[in-house]
Protein backbone atom coordinates (compact mmCIF):
# COMPACT_ATOMS: atom_id res chain seq x y z
CA UNK A 1 0.00 0.00 0.00
CA UNK A 2 1.14 3.96 -0.59
CA UNK A 3 -0.27 6.77 -0.71
CA UNK A 4 -0.20 9.51 -3.36
CA UNK A 5 -2.18 12.82 -3.97
CA UNK A 6 -4.83 13.57 -6.64
CA UNK A 7 -5.77 16.50 -8.46
CA UNK A 8 -9.44 15.26 -8.87
CA UNK A 9 -11.75 12.51 -7.72
CA UNK A 10 -14.81 12.52 -10.29
CA UNK A 11 -15.28 11.86 -13.74
CA UNK A 12 -17.57 13.73 -15.53
CA UNK A 13 -20.21 10.81 -15.07
CA UNK A 14 -19.57 10.86 -11.05
CA UNK A 15 -17.80 7.88 -11.44
CA UNK A 16 -14.80 7.34 -8.93
CA UNK A 17 -11.89 5.43 -7.96
CA UNK A 18 -10.94 5.64 -4.46
CA UNK A 19 -8.25 3.08 -4.64
CA UNK A 20 -5.91 1.81 -7.27
CA UNK A 21 -5.21 -1.95 -7.88
CA UNK A 22 -6.67 -4.64 -6.12
CA UNK A 23 -6.22 -7.70 -3.57
CA UNK A 24 -8.95 -9.81 -4.14
CA UNK A 25 -6.76 -11.68 -6.94
CA UNK A 26 -9.55 -12.47 -9.40
CA UNK A 27 -8.13 -14.61 -11.88
CA UNK A 28 -9.76 -12.72 -14.70
CA UNK A 29 -9.55 -8.92 -13.68
CA UNK A 30 -9.62 -6.53 -17.14
CA UNK A 31 -8.04 -3.61 -14.34
CA UNK A 32 -4.56 -5.50 -14.71
CA UNK A 33 -5.15 -4.88 -18.69
CA UNK A 34 -1.77 -2.12 -19.67
CA UNK A 35 -4.28 0.41 -21.30
CA UNK A 36 -4.59 1.38 -17.96
CA UNK A 37 -1.00 2.35 -17.00
CA UNK A 38 -0.82 1.38 -13.62
CA UNK A 39 2.99 1.46 -12.92
CA UNK A 40 3.37 -0.06 -9.62
CA UNK A 41 2.49 -3.85 -8.84
CA UNK A 42 -1.16 -4.24 -9.10
CA UNK A 43 -1.09 -5.65 -5.45
CA UNK A 44 0.52 -2.72 -4.38
CA UNK A 45 -2.67 -0.49 -3.94
CA UNK A 46 -2.71 3.38 -4.11
CA UNK A 47 -4.75 5.05 -2.10
CA UNK A 48 -5.56 8.52 -2.98
CA UNK A 49 -5.51 10.00 0.21
CA UNK A 50 -6.91 13.57 -0.16
CA UNK A 51 -10.01 12.07 -2.29
CA UNK A 52 -12.11 12.33 1.07
CA UNK A 53 -11.25 16.45 0.97
CA UNK A 54 -11.27 16.76 -2.93
CA UNK A 55 -15.26 15.06 -2.82
CA UNK A 56 -16.54 17.34 0.18
CA UNK A 57 -15.20 20.41 -2.14
CA UNK A 58 -16.22 19.13 -5.30
CA UNK A 59 -19.84 18.15 -4.32
CA UNK A 60 -19.93 21.47 -2.24
CA UNK A 61 -19.35 23.11 -5.28
CA UNK A 62 -21.75 21.04 -7.89
CA UNK A 63 -25.39 22.69 -8.72
CA UNK A 64 -27.04 19.71 -10.13
CA UNK A 65 -27.05 16.87 -7.50
CA UNK A 66 -26.96 12.93 -8.60
CA UNK A 67 -25.69 9.93 -8.71
CA UNK A 68 -21.65 9.10 -7.22
CA UNK A 69 -20.25 5.76 -8.39
CA UNK A 70 -17.37 3.59 -7.52
CA UNK A 71 -16.17 -0.02 -7.87
CA UNK A 72 -15.61 -0.33 -11.85
CA UNK A 73 -12.05 -0.30 -11.29
CA UNK A 74 -10.81 -1.58 -8.16
CA UNK A 75 -13.42 -2.84 -5.30
CA UNK A 76 -14.14 -0.34 -3.17
CA UNK A 77 -14.39 -3.22 -0.48
CA UNK A 78 -10.57 -4.63 -0.26
CA UNK A 79 -9.03 -5.48 3.33
CA UNK A 80 -7.47 -1.86 3.75
CA UNK A 81 -11.31 -0.65 3.64
CA UNK A 82 -11.50 -1.86 7.24
CA UNK A 83 -8.71 0.27 8.31
CA UNK A 84 -9.04 3.42 5.98
CA UNK A 85 -12.58 3.70 5.85
CA UNK A 86 -12.58 5.67 2.80
CA UNK A 87 -15.52 4.22 0.82
CA UNK A 88 -17.55 4.67 4.50
CA UNK A 89 -16.41 8.41 4.41
CA UNK A 90 -17.46 8.80 0.51
CA UNK A 91 -20.98 7.40 1.47
CA UNK A 92 -21.33 10.13 4.50
CA UNK A 93 -20.07 13.05 2.19
CA UNK A 94 -22.74 11.91 -0.36
CA UNK A 95 -25.30 11.84 2.17
CA UNK A 96 -23.96 15.09 3.57
CA UNK A 97 -24.12 16.94 0.21
CA UNK A 98 -27.40 15.25 -0.93
CA UNK A 99 -26.11 13.19 -3.76
CA UNK A 100 -27.25 9.36 -3.92
CA UNK A 101 -24.49 6.40 -4.19
CA UNK A 102 -24.15 3.79 -5.87
CA UNK A 103 -21.38 0.65 -5.44
CA UNK A 104 -20.06 -2.23 -6.94
CA UNK A 105 -18.34 -4.76 -4.87
CA UNK A 106 -17.87 -8.68 -4.41
CA UNK A 107 -17.29 -8.27 -0.88
CA UNK A 108 -19.71 -8.88 1.88
CA UNK A 109 -18.06 -5.96 4.04
CA UNK A 110 -20.38 -4.00 2.39
CA UNK A 111 -22.64 -5.05 5.16
CA UNK A 112 -20.44 -3.09 7.22
CA UNK A 113 -21.34 0.59 5.89
CA UNK A 114 -25.16 -1.10 6.73
CA UNK A 115 -26.80 1.83 8.23
CA UNK A 116 -24.86 4.75 6.08
CA UNK A 117 -26.89 2.79 3.18
CA UNK A 118 -30.13 3.01 5.18
CA UNK A 119 -29.49 6.56 5.57
CA UNK A 120 -28.93 7.04 1.43
CA UNK A 121 -31.89 4.75 0.60
CA UNK A 122 -34.16 7.00 3.13
CA UNK A 123 -32.75 10.71 2.11
CA UNK A 124 -31.26 10.54 -1.53
CA UNK A 125 -31.16 7.38 -3.28
CA UNK A 126 -28.88 4.15 -3.41
CA UNK A 127 -27.67 0.94 -5.28
CA UNK A 128 -25.88 -1.66 -4.59
CA UNK A 129 -24.24 -3.89 -7.59
CA UNK A 130 -22.85 -7.86 -6.57
CA UNK A 131 -20.92 -9.40 -9.15
CA UNK A 132 -21.84 -13.08 -9.26
CA UNK A 133 -19.66 -15.40 -11.80
CA UNK A 134 -19.68 -19.30 -10.50
CA UNK A 135 -22.64 -20.72 -8.05
CA UNK A 136 -20.17 -23.54 -7.26
CA UNK A 137 -18.59 -22.10 -4.16
CA UNK A 138 -15.38 -24.20 -4.26
CA UNK A 139 -14.66 -23.30 -8.08
CA UNK A 140 -15.85 -19.52 -6.91
CA UNK A 141 -13.29 -19.67 -4.04
CA UNK A 142 -10.33 -20.37 -7.15
CA UNK A 143 -11.28 -17.65 -9.50
CA UNK A 144 -12.10 -15.12 -6.92
CA UNK A 145 -9.73 -16.51 -3.88
CA UNK A 146 -9.93 -12.75 -1.71
CA UNK A 147 -13.37 -12.33 -1.91
CA UNK A 148 -16.33 -14.84 -0.09
CA UNK A 149 -18.14 -17.26 -2.02
CA UNK A 150 -21.18 -16.76 -3.87
CA UNK A 151 -23.28 -18.61 -1.40
CA UNK A 152 -22.35 -15.22 0.79
CA UNK A 153 -22.85 -12.73 -1.58
CA UNK A 154 -26.34 -14.05 -2.48
CA UNK A 155 -26.96 -13.93 1.49
CA UNK A 156 -26.07 -10.03 1.28
CA UNK A 157 -28.29 -9.52 -1.72
CA UNK A 158 -31.07 -10.96 0.60
CA UNK A 159 -30.11 -8.94 3.07
CA UNK A 160 -30.52 -6.05 1.18
CA UNK A 161 -33.35 -7.05 -0.01
CA UNK A 162 -34.95 -7.07 3.47
CA UNK A 163 -33.56 -3.51 4.04
CA UNK A 164 -35.91 -2.32 0.54
CA UNK A 165 -32.07 -1.58 -0.82
CA UNK A 166 -32.28 -1.94 -4.59
CA UNK A 167 -29.47 -4.13 -5.61
CA UNK A 168 -28.28 -5.09 -9.45
CA UNK A 169 -26.30 -7.72 -10.24
CA UNK A 170 -23.13 -7.99 -12.77
CA UNK A 171 -23.07 -11.60 -14.52
CA UNK A 172 -19.65 -11.39 -16.21
CA UNK A 173 -17.19 -12.66 -16.65
CA UNK A 174 -18.22 -15.88 -17.76
CA UNK A 175 -15.17 -18.28 -18.39
CA UNK A 176 -14.86 -20.47 -21.18
CA UNK A 177 -15.27 -24.18 -20.33
CA UNK A 178 -15.16 -23.07 -17.00
CA UNK A 179 -18.38 -21.52 -15.48
CA UNK A 180 -20.25 -21.17 -19.35
CA UNK A 181 -23.08 -24.00 -18.26
CA UNK A 182 -26.85 -24.15 -18.48
CA UNK A 183 -26.31 -24.87 -14.60
CA UNK A 184 -23.99 -22.24 -13.39
CA UNK A 185 -26.11 -19.42 -15.53
CA UNK A 186 -29.69 -20.85 -14.65
CA UNK A 187 -28.39 -20.99 -11.07
CA UNK A 188 -27.16 -17.37 -10.41
CA UNK A 189 -30.22 -16.17 -12.26
CA UNK A 190 -32.79 -18.45 -9.88
CA UNK A 191 -30.75 -16.66 -7.04
CA UNK A 192 -31.12 -13.22 -8.11
CA UNK A 193 -34.82 -13.87 -8.60
CA UNK A 194 -34.88 -15.17 -4.95
CA UNK A 195 -32.86 -11.83 -3.53
CA UNK A 196 -34.76 -9.34 -5.59
CA UNK A 197 -32.44 -8.00 -7.92
CA UNK A 198 -33.93 -5.28 -9.48
CA UNK A 199 -31.76 -6.05 -12.79
CA UNK A 200 -28.64 -8.28 -14.06
CA UNK A 201 -26.23 -7.05 -16.58
CA UNK A 202 -24.25 -9.26 -18.68
CA UNK A 203 -22.72 -8.34 -22.02
CA UNK A 204 -22.35 -12.34 -23.14
CA UNK A 205 -21.46 -15.36 -22.29
CA UNK A 206 -17.45 -15.35 -22.49
CA UNK A 207 -14.22 -12.91 -21.20
CA UNK A 208 -11.93 -10.76 -22.59
CA UNK A 209 -8.55 -10.60 -22.00
CA UNK A 210 -5.48 -8.46 -23.51
CA UNK A 211 -2.05 -7.63 -22.37
CA UNK A 212 -1.47 -7.87 -18.47
CA UNK A 213 -4.47 -9.61 -17.74
CA UNK A 214 -4.08 -12.32 -20.47
CA UNK A 215 -0.63 -13.00 -19.19
CA UNK A 216 -2.27 -13.48 -15.27
CA UNK A 217 -5.36 -15.22 -16.55
CA UNK A 218 -3.13 -17.88 -18.13
CA UNK A 219 -0.63 -17.92 -15.15
CA UNK A 220 -3.84 -19.40 -12.90
CA UNK A 221 -4.87 -21.27 -15.19
CA UNK A 222 -1.84 -23.20 -15.63
CA UNK A 223 -1.75 -22.91 -11.52
CA UNK A 224 -5.38 -23.66 -11.00
CA UNK A 225 -6.63 -26.10 -14.48
CA UNK A 226 -3.02 -27.45 -15.75
CA UNK A 227 -4.03 -27.85 -19.72
CA UNK A 228 -6.52 -25.39 -20.38
CA UNK A 229 -4.65 -22.09 -21.18
CA UNK A 230 -3.54 -24.26 -24.14
CA UNK A 231 -7.11 -24.78 -25.17
CA UNK A 232 -7.62 -20.90 -24.71
CA UNK A 233 -4.65 -20.70 -26.94
CA UNK A 234 -6.03 -23.22 -29.77
CA UNK A 235 -9.74 -21.32 -29.51
CA UNK A 236 -9.08 -17.86 -28.98
CA UNK A 237 -4.95 -17.04 -30.35
CA UNK A 238 -4.92 -13.58 -29.09
CA UNK A 239 -8.23 -12.19 -29.38
CA UNK A 240 -9.97 -10.09 -26.64
CA UNK A 241 -13.05 -11.24 -26.84
CA UNK A 242 -13.12 -14.67 -25.72
CA UNK A 243 -16.98 -16.16 -26.24
CA UNK A 244 -17.82 -19.35 -25.25
CA UNK A 245 -18.54 -22.07 -27.49
CA UNK A 246 -22.06 -22.06 -25.84
CA UNK A 247 -22.62 -18.33 -26.48
CA UNK A 248 -26.08 -17.88 -28.23
CA UNK A 249 -27.90 -20.94 -26.16
CA UNK A 250 -26.59 -19.57 -23.06
CA UNK A 251 -27.46 -16.07 -23.70
CA UNK A 252 -31.21 -17.29 -24.94
CA UNK A 253 -31.56 -19.06 -21.74
CA UNK A 254 -30.52 -15.93 -19.47
CA UNK A 255 -33.08 -13.35 -21.72
CA UNK A 256 -35.79 -16.30 -21.03
CA UNK A 257 -35.12 -16.83 -17.29
CA UNK A 258 -34.93 -12.77 -16.70
CA UNK A 259 -38.24 -12.45 -18.94
CA UNK A 260 -39.82 -15.39 -16.87
CA UNK A 261 -38.71 -13.74 -13.42
CA UNK A 262 -39.23 -9.77 -14.83
CA UNK A 263 -35.82 -9.11 -14.02
CA UNK A 264 -34.46 -6.33 -16.11
CA UNK A 265 -31.43 -7.25 -18.75
CA UNK A 266 -31.31 -4.72 -21.27
CA UNK A 267 -27.81 -3.19 -19.63
CA UNK A 268 -28.68 0.40 -20.99
CA UNK A 269 -31.83 0.76 -19.45
CA UNK A 270 -30.05 -0.81 -16.37
CA UNK A 271 -27.06 1.78 -16.64
CA UNK A 272 -29.87 4.59 -16.62
CA UNK A 273 -31.28 3.61 -13.17
CA UNK A 274 -28.27 3.16 -11.71
CA UNK A 275 -27.74 6.93 -12.87
CA UNK A 276 -31.36 8.51 -12.42
CA UNK A 277 -31.67 10.61 -9.61
CA UNK A 278 -34.56 12.95 -8.24
CA UNK A 279 -34.13 15.11 -4.95
CA UNK A 280 -37.08 13.45 -2.76
CA UNK A 281 -37.61 16.96 -1.09
CA UNK A 282 -38.64 18.29 -4.66
CA UNK A 283 -40.38 15.26 -5.72
CA UNK A 284 -42.71 15.69 -2.34
CA UNK A 285 -43.10 19.06 -2.99
CA UNK A 286 -44.11 18.32 -6.76
CA UNK A 287 -46.83 15.59 -5.11
CA UNK A 288 -48.50 18.16 -2.90
CA UNK A 289 -49.56 20.30 -5.56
Amino acid sequence: MHFVQTKGILSARNGMNLYRGCMHGCIYCDSRSACYQMHHPFEDIEVKENAIELLDHTLRSKRKKGMIATGSMSDPYMPIEQTLHMTHQSMECALKHGFGYTVLTKSDHILDDLDVLRQLHQKTRCVVQMTLTCMDDELSRIIEPGVCPTSRRIEVLKILQKERIPTVVWLCPVLPYLTDTKENITGIVNACHKAGVWGIICFGMGVTLREGNREYFYDCLDRHFPGLKQKYIRTYGQSYTCSSIHHNRLMHLFHDLCRKYSIEDNPDRIFDYLQYFEEKKKAEQLTLF
